[in-house]
């Protein structure tokens, strides 16, 4: 895809390989986990912002910088539709195991598992190719099976106010080039778009019609809920949310070595526009926590390896001082 198409809804992985810096294990204390917020937070001046949310055998703590801000986030926001259809599932009225339709008419811009590829998979390979993978075709597959405005009525009820999905990646695309609201400009159209059509003038992703924003602190507090049980009625409907979420291959670029984690990660490139999220969970024995690393910024394209380097390894930094905390 080129510039104007690329939209890295996926990988936090792609541009650097940096390895985890290791803290020595010792106590961290608030200060030194504070400075570090401050540092991350210089990666964007007012367009970043992180949470940080531990439970553990020493108590409660909770950090952030600029949490309460309205941000692009990407496919962070598909742990929704993850969890919305689960809990679908859960009660009866879907299968895992149904087959799914594969095709033209929901291809999307970056589907690394799908793409081109016209036929039915399970229920359970969609939702893994959407979080794995953060696969586009399989997020609108998920999404048009359980209805875009029950994703945001779950959202809504775990109260996320600031919480906002398109009605499909296509949709969220075609608004973007520049069609009208709702509008799906379809396969070919999306075709044309990555070869620099558009339909209209492109507008930005920060938008109050087809978006996908959250909040540092609304991140942070989905997934202390979401992996506390608050949104399931069974415990192996957690299990597979867990389960699935773990594969987020965001987690182990981002949590220190040999540390469980369950999350998402997003990103954009469009017209100038750039975002990176990472949002999830670590656990370890006596503690978890529960983060969110946000930075949107305006700039070249050859931004954004050197923010993606600055991003990835601040945050690594971050988990890594309050996982000896």
């Amino acid at each position: 895809m080129n510039r104007r198409t690329l939209l890295r809804t996926a990988v936090l992985g792609t541009l650097s390989t940096a390895i985890i810096p290791r803290v020595q294990a010792q106590t961290q204390d608030s200060a030194s986990i504070e400075k570090s917020l401050k540092e991350f937070g210089t990666l964007s001046p007012d367009n970043t912002a992180a949470g940080i949310s531990i439970h553990g055998k020493n108590g409660e703590k909770s950090y952030a910088f600029n949490a309460e801000r309205p941000l692009f986030i990407g496919s962070a926001v598909k742990t929704f539709i993850l969890a919305q259809y689960l809990k679908e599932v859960e009660a009866g009225r879907l299968s895992e195991n149904t087959q799914l339709q594969i095709g033209p008419k929901v291809w999307s811009p970056s589907s690394p598992v799908f793409i081109h590829l016209k036929g039915s998979t399970s229920a359970k390979s969609v939702l893994e190719a959407m979080i794995a993978h953060s696969d586009n075709t399989a997020t609108d597959v998920a999404l048009n099976t359980v209805g875009a405005d029950n994703v945001r009525t779950l959202i809504k009820n775990a109260g996320l106010g600031k919480t906002r999905i398109p009605d499909s990646t296509r949709k969220l695309f075609s608004y973007l080039a520049g069609a009208p609201i709702g509008a799906d400009i379809g396969w070919a159209g999306m075709e044309k778009m990555q070869n620099g059509s558009m339909p209209g003038k492109p507008r930005s992703p920060m938008n109050d019609h087809q978006t996908m924003l959250s909040t540092a602190s609304e991140m942070t507090r989905w997934y202390d809920q979401a992996l506390a049980d608050k949104y399931f009625g069974k415990r192996e409907t957690l299990a597979e949310f867990k389960r699935i979420s773990a594969m987020a291959d965001a987690m182990p670029l981002i949590v220190p070595e040999d540390t469980m984690a369950y999350g998402k990660g997003g990103s954009i490139d469009w017209e100038g526009f750039h975002c990176f999220c990472v949002a999830g969970q670590m656990v370890q024995p006596t503690q978890r926590t529960s983060f969110c690393f946000i930075v949107n910024w305006k700039g070249a394209d050859d931004s954004v390896p050197k923010v993606f380097a600055s991003f990835k390894e601040q945050g690594q930094r971050l988990l890594a001082q309050v996982a000896a905390r």
